[in-house]
């Protein structure tokens, strides 16, 4: 049976919106809709903040797919989604962080699905005391270590794959294009942390905004520079823009992209230019080709025929993989926390909060997970692949 969604509201002026028209692939009657809007004193509630709208729409879109078609049961436990749209904007998934902790008591909150407006959940899951499960990197530091972990790999860890392949094949200069926000400055800290010491110079650093059109003049700035490569700091539909932009200005050396670009949307929006490009990747995407010994693969095929037997063959994104990871987490601690106490409660949330940290080698579609008080992403080795595009195509870079 599928998850059972009280609401989605469009929260993009900041204020409650009617709904409207019901979710794609889910008819509920108005009489069952009014029953789950109240969820008993044992049902675990869950909020849910991605970008449904906007310009990070392809990043959120996915994972609302994904919980159309999840269960409404964690480890047996009726659960209730509350989903909000917060359009990528940090001001509006603050907003909808904080109506999940007031008005909805949620037991923890997932999303957001890209980098700012994580950060700004994280700011209000930590204040409050709930366990948040965020579904863009975001730098871990004091103030958001106790009550945030991260399903998607950090930065370092996908960045250090991509700086081993241009050292490889014996790149020395490289130009970054990245999003003018903290998702870009995360990938030039980690080029300057991780590739400068490898003997990778950066000769030039563009940036754009994620609703710009054109990038035809960073375009023309890193021709210009001469860059053995190029690394595109873009994710979703965004990172498209500068790998057309590159090759229609005569760029003839390697891009690489980064994990927050390995979606469909984008080789449909880039076509030919899409060719080649060299992309770091969670082995979501490819679970077919991994080992069988591989504790990733079978949560993965899981995760692939779920999704495409609902969406379509090749519809997997590693955005829907986030939701599917973060239910298999909760799967896993969920029983720790009902031993002492029960949904609803603050000492529900901190239970979960614990089982977090005494759960090891939780298996997933993206990764091994082994989260600590200090290590709030929890992933190794397993959770990378290299993938290029070709014939159209994800192909795995052996």
């Amino acid at each position: 049976m599928s998850a059972a969604i009280i609401e989605e509201e469009k929260n993009v002026t900041y204020h409650r919106l009617t709904r409207r028209t019901a979710l794609a692939g889910l008819t509920l009657a108005a009489s069952a809709l009014a029953a789950a809007a109240v969820a008993s004193a044992q049902d675990i509630k869950i909020g849910v903040s991605v970008a449904l709208t906007g310009p990070a729409a392809a990043l959120g879109g996915p994972i609302k797919n994904m919980l159309l078609i999840a269960s409404d049961k964690i480890a047996g436990v009726p659960v209730k989604y509350v989903l909000l749209d917060d359009a990528a904007d940090p001001t509006t998934a603050t907003t909808n962080a904080r109506r999940f902790v007031t008005e909805d008591k949620a037991d923890a909150i997932f999303g957001s699905s890209n980098t700012p407006a994580v950060l700004a959940i994280s700011a209000v899951a930590n204040e409050a005391g709930v366990p948040h499960f965020g579904m863009g990197p975001i730098p871990i530091s004091p103030a958001n270590e106790k009550w945030t972990v991260i399903i998607p790999q950090p930065v370092g860890l996908m960045a250090k794959a991509l700086f081993d392949h241009m050292v490889a094949n014996k790149v020395k200069t490289v130009g970054i294009v990245g999003f003018a926000d903290s998702w870009g400055d995360l990938w030039v800290k980690a080029f300057k942390d991780i590739a400068e010491p490898m003997g990778l110079k950066m000769v030039a650093d563009e940036r754009y905004a994620r609703a710009d059109t054109s990038v035809a003049g960073q375009a023309l700035k890193l021709v210009a520079a001469k860059p053995d490569a190029v690394l595109v700091a873009g994710s979703g539909t965004g990172a498209a823009l500068p790998q057309v932009a590159l090759k229609e200005r005569g760029f003839t050396g390697p891009i690489y992209q980064t994990h927050g670009a390995v979606t469909k949307d984008f080789i449909r929006i880039a076509g030919a230019a899409a060719e080649g490009v060299i992309m770091a990747s969670g082995p979501a995407i490819v679970p077919e080709g991994q080992a069988d010994g591989a504790l990733t693969k079978a949560p993965g095929l899981e995760y692939v025929t779920a999704y495409e037997t609902k969406y379509g063959k090749d519809t997997r994104t590693q955005f829907a993989a986030h939701f599917f990871d973060a239910v298999k987490i909760m799967e896993r601690i969920v029983p720790v926390a009902m031993k002492t106490a029960k949904p609803g409660t603050p000492e529900f949330r901190e239970a979960l909060r614990g089982a977090l940290l005494t759960e090891k080698d939780i298996a997933a579609a993206q990764g091994v997970y082994n989260f600590t008080e200090k290590d709030r992403y929890g992933v190794d080795n397993r959770a990378r692949v290299l993938l290029t595009v070709k014939g159209g195509n994800f192909e795995v870079i052996k």
